[in-house]
């Protein structure tokens, strides 16, 4: 029998519109479990920019995606949100008592009163690699992420890509693998440089290896592969790898949402501008998922969006209790939930 886990909200996305619907849900009670598909929360903003600087969030002249991921993190800590990262919703329907039920692909089960996407543009899918038959390796040697570092424990694992993600795991992985090598196209990378320094002080002695090139080949037969082909300035390199993590970047694409029988607008999620609510009542749509007229795809958009949702949300999970509005700057009881001293 698979567990099912209770709770208040659903958030499907973990970027900067989901982790701040967090806090305006948590103001009103309402307890919240995110999804998102990426290894970490930020969603776009920490996986595809995270020291671009951004300019227009209010009260912040200059902050990176990274940035603003941690401060929506301390932000968000009192309402102790709890995260499944590296997955996909895949089904979504509606139980006979009024709550939805969400499944994912890892087979999880949740059940909520409340459903949010925030899912920015929709699922970030990886890009595969114009390796020559890399499609046949898949899911059985070759992944886009790791989902369960015990998978790669005792193997030669070759990863290729140069932001935070190849290096992250890089180095995660080196003390369970039995080898482990580095891929970039050039010697310089777009990972955050306290990263950077650890790979190269490990390979200067000698723990992994780092090579300048690109992967034009796999060997290795029913699914797994034994080596790959890295050509390099100095001509081709054969290594042994048993596992291959390409990080080639994301795209969005809107994925099982498309097949929730929600109203669309050119695939995006129609809503409101009063509570930002879908077609199907108690499932809402806010950032850039969403169309509305006049619609402006701003994370600060997205802000405003998040709050109206909370607000309509409460009524909607607890419809016998009076929803008042308070402000965190007088209100003793919302400063108590955050708490402010």
């Amino acid at each position: 029998m698979r567990n099912v886990i209770e709770t208040d909200v659903v958030i499907v996305g973990a970027g900067p519109v989901g982790l701040f619907a967090v806090f305006e849900l948590g103001l009103y009670d309402l307890r919240c479990h995110l999804i998102d598909i990426l290894d970490r929360p930020g969603g776009q903003c920490a996986e595809l920019y995270p020291e671009k600087p951004i300019y227009d969030i209010p009260a912040w002249p200059e902050i990176s995606g990274a940035g603003l991921t941690e401060r929506l993190m301390e932000q968000i800590a009192p309402f102790h949100p709890e995260f499944h990262f590296n997955r996909m919703v895949t089904a979504l329907k509606k139980l006979d008592d009024g709550r939805f039920e969400v499944e994912t692909d890892e087979n999880e089960i949740f059940h909520a009163k409340i459903v949010v996407i925030a899912a920015g543009g929709g699922s970030f899918q990886p890009k595969r690699p114009p390796i020559p038959g890399i499609e046949a390796f898949e899911d059985k040697s070759v992944f886009y992420s790791v989902r369960r570092m015990e998978e790669f424990r005792d193997h030669d694992i070759l990863i290729v890509g140069g932001g935070d993600s190849a290096l992250d795991w890089t180095l995660n992985l080196k003390p369970i693998a039995k080898s482990v090598t580095l891929v970039h196209r050039r010697p310089e990378f777009r990972a955050a440089p306290d990263s950077v320094n650890k790979m190269f002080a490990l390979q200067e002695r000698g723990e992994l290896a780092f090579e300048i090139g690109q992967v034009t080949g796999l060997t290795g037969e029913d699914g797994q592969i034994r080596s790959a082909t890295i050509k390099g300035p100095n001509g081709d390199v054969e290594v042994n790898a048993t596992r291959l993590l390409p990080f080639f970047g994301l795209t969005m694409k809107l994925g099982p949402i498309a097949d929730w029988g929600l109203n669309l607008h050119e695939n995006l999620i129609k809503v409101d501008t009063e509570k930002f609510e879908t077609s199907e009542p108690g499932i809402f749509a806010i950032g850039d998922i969403n169309w509305y007229p006049g619609k402006l795809k701003l994370i600060l958009s997205g802000f405003h969006e998040a709050a109206l949702m909370a607000h309509a949300a409460k009524k909607i999970a607890h419809p016998e209790a009076k929803v008042v509005f308070q402000y965190t700057t007088s209100s003793t009881s919302l400063q108590k939930k955050l708490g402010v001293k």
